[in-house]
């Protein structure tokens, strides 16, 4: 078995707020917080009139459109000139959260690609979302970037929604944390990370134009609880606002959230950039506005020549475009960007495949194993292999976050035509599970069928002691799904080669969650998201039991649409595809997030009484864990006491979860903290876990209130099993 103890992880809060003591990256970063404000107040001061529109605008730096990419600028999703006269470094940025984006091959060289968003959810690890920020920031630094577009944390509220493998789960508390020390990992390496897209940015359908629509108090404590929490962990340098409309004005010219939300509630002092193509406005820097990225995609170039003529006549944007330099330079001195410049060097690709491989490992969630059908034993003779490209490689997401190894895909299958083509085909990372899975069984006859014609399948799943299918869900940016099935017939495959073979094993590769309608003939299911650089290695680990799955769902998995919030995709039928999303001239499109408002994914099941395929938090293992019953500390500051024991013969981690039930105004469900413990055989372990006061909170007008009252606790293995109830006296706060 696979030790999993190497990074020394307690997991959860407790874990989490580690980043923030001595000698951590963060609490030196946050040491020399009063002295990159002194210096960019003292730089913007000696900028010219001309020199104070350099930093407030970027072009995409990639040959699409009518743009001059400068001499020796990297190729890649933006680029800010610097101001050589004041030692101010340029901006060289490249997306993403999953690794440093292949553009489709433009640079001619490759990145390590981490598992997707919902793969590192599923680790429910700080620490190793910490050392995969830095892996890849040491990658793009080695590249010449000195600004990683990644931190994306906004909420799964809709499983079709298209961006979902970008992103880490349906819970703020979760994301909020898991986030934020992927964000602290990147700024480590003196790259700048932004925290993304802020916000309520659920789905793809009209991206450019939909109109998220939802109350003050149910946006504070999901989506934007979510963002709070990242941006405390994880200091980010940049907040990259999203393309929909929130409440009736663009997020990227949204006064309530940028100079309401951010800056003024929050204190935030990092720069707000644009997504690209998401400006409409040059009003839109007096609503918080920062930077106008990838200015060619956009109607106008606003932040230039036409803000300078502003700033001349109206001190309204005078003392605005002060601020926006300000806070731009306080960031790149904040992070060390100019004092530590990206050099290109080479890249330990080993190195970054080992961790890439931890990832998918930790990651990956056990669903179902009946009869103890995994791990599989080496006494099986004749294994078939079936479906999803599995001879070949694993999935990626598709998209400006897809990130490809050295030599590019193993397989890359086109979807549209046009300059966004490569971006958008659908590809897989060289790391083959058939390969791997024959390293595991040198002596078993492995056959490989691709899953083309089902009748062939069949034959060869009647003839082996196991058949392995894997089925693939590709999503990306730009466009949504419409509905949770398997995509080109592979639900009926799955049906077919279980019926033929009881001993069928599904992999599942997808980027969001699914429905199973032949879950109760399979023997056993696990959930590998995009795995991604070595994800075959990791399957074929967890498969023949070289290591323990102790991946736990981050997303609560739907029976069917009809339990969502709104079972009809918003836009469906009426909005045409459209990767941009700009839709039709005047085209509108409303969602109303006030159906489900702060409870989303179990929270939604918990209030309905609707019973998922799986819960969020679900995930199984190869050994047993017993949790003693939960105790809570009260005081100004809860505290939760979690004691786990390993029970079965095999090391493994479990993830202790604890659930508020109950609050003096009645029956809850909200995730308040978490732990991950790595145990051996007969193992007990206690930690602590402190509880924020706003997960006991609600809010309203305008502060956080806490009502006196008994709240009700529990410690579960996920969200709908949960042990003991332990009961907490509070008194009332407000804050």
């Amino acid at each position: 078995m696979k030790n999993r103890a190497a990074h020394g992880r307690v997991g959860g809060i407790m874990l989490a707020a580690t980043l923030l003591t001595a000698g951590s990256p963060l609490a030196a970063q946050t040491a020399r917080a009063s002295d990159p404000d002194t210096r960019a107040a003292a730089i913007e001061r000696q900028m010219t009139a001309a020199e104070h529109v350099i930093l407030s605008h970027g072009i995409m730096a990639l040959p699409f459109g009518p743009i001059t990419i400068p001499q020796g600028v990297v190729l890649g999703a933006g680029y800010v000139s610097g101001i050589p006269r004041l030692n101010v470094p340029a901006l060289s940025e490249t997306d993403a959260s999953l690794g440093v984006a292949y553009v489709g091959g433009i640079r001619k060289d490759g990145a390590t690609a981490l598992p997707s968003g919902l793969a590192m959810g599923a680790t429910w690890d700080p620490a190793l979302m910490a050392h995969g920020g830095e892996t890849i920031a040491n990658e793009a630094h080695a590249k010449g970037f000195n600004v990683l577009l990644a931190g994306g944390i906004n909420l799964v509220r809709d499983p079709r929604g298209g961006r979902n493998f970008e992103y880490l789960g349906e819970d703020p508390l979760h994301s909020g944390l898991l986030g934020g020390a992927a964000i602290a990992g990147i700024q480590s390496r003196h790259v700048i990370s932004t925290v993304k897209h802020f916000a309520i940015n659920a789905v793809e359908t009209g991206r450019q134009f939909h109109d998220a629509v939802i109350g003050d108090a149910a946006l504070r404590m999901s989506d934007l609880l979510a963002f709070q929490i990242a941006i405390e962990r994880g200091n980010p340098g940049s907040v990259m606002c999203a393309y929909n409309r929130v409440n009736g004005q663009s997020a990227c010219g949204n006064d309530a959230l940028l100079n309401g939300v951010l800056k003024r509630d929050w204190g935030y002092k990092g720069f707000v950039m644009s997504d690209w193509g998401a400006v409409h406005g040059l009003d839109f820097a007096l609503n918080g506005l920062d930077q106008q990225s990838g200015s060619q995609l956009d109607d106008k170039l606003y932040f230039a020549e036409d803000l300078r003529a502003a700033a001349a006549r109206d001190p309204r944007y005078a003392t605005r475009l002060a601020d926006m330099n300000r806070r731009i330079l306080r960031t790149m001195f904040a992070v060390g960007v100019d004092t530590n410049p990206p050099v290109k060097t080479a890249i330990d690709f080993a190195a970054g495949a080992r961790v890439a491989q931890d990832v998918a490992e930790q990651g990956i969630v056990l669903l179902r194993n009946r009869g103890d059908a995994l791990p599989l034993s080496a006494k099986a003779s004749r294994i078939a292999v079936i479906g999803g490209y599995a001879d070949s490689g694993v999935l990626s997401g598709g998209g400006s976050s897809q990130t490809q190894g050295p030599g590019g895909p193993a397989v890359a299958i086109p979807t549209i035509g046009g300059p966004f083509a490569a971006l958008l085909a659908q590809s897989y990372h060289a790391s083959s599970p058939l390969a791997a899975i024959k390293a595991h069984a040198p002596k078993a006859d492995v056959v490989f069928r691709n899953g083309r014609y089902i009748a062939d399948a069949v034959q060869a799943a009647r003839q082996a002691d196991v058949a392995i299918v894997f089925a693939t869900q590709w999503m990306t940016e730009g466009l949504d799904a419409p509905d949770l099935s398997l995509p080109e017939g592979q639900d009926a495959l799955i049906a077919a080669v279980a019926a033929a073979n009881p001993n069928t094993i599904v992999v599942l590769e997808t980027g969001s969650q699914v429905a199973m309608p032949w879950l109760d003939q399979t023997a056993a299911v696990i959930e590998a998201w995009y795995p991604g650089a070595r994800g075959g290695e990791a399957i074929a680990n967890i498969l023949f039991g070289d290591v323990n799955p102790s991946g736990r769902l981050p997303v609560t998995f739907p029976a069917s649409v009809a339990q969502l919030p709104r079972p009809a995709l918003p836009g469906s039928g009426t909005v045409e595809p459209d990767f941009m999303g700009k839709g039709k001239p005047g085209q509108t499109l409303t969602i109303n997030y006030d159906i489900e408002g702060a409870d989303v994914g179990y929270r939604w099941f918990a209030r309905t009484g609707a019973k998922p395929l799986f819960p969020f938090g679900f995930g199984l293992s190869y050994t047993q864990f017993e949790h003693a019953p939960l105790v809570v500390t009260g005081g100004p500051r809860p505290t939760a006491k979690v004691t786990i024991t390993n029970t079965g013969k095999r090391a493994g981690a479990d993830v202790g979860q604890i659930y508020l039930v109950g609050t003096p105004k009645g029956d809850v469900r909200r995730l308040v903290g978490f732990a991950k413990l790595d145990l051996k055989p007969g193992e007990r372990r206690t930690v602590e876990v402190p509880i924020d006061a706003r997960l006991l909170s609600e809010w309203r007008a305008g502060k956080w209130h806490r009502d006196a009252g008994t709240y009700r606790f529990a410690l579960g293995s996920s969200a709908t099993t949960l042990g003991s109830e332990t009961r907490q006296t509070l008194p009332a706060a407000t804050f």
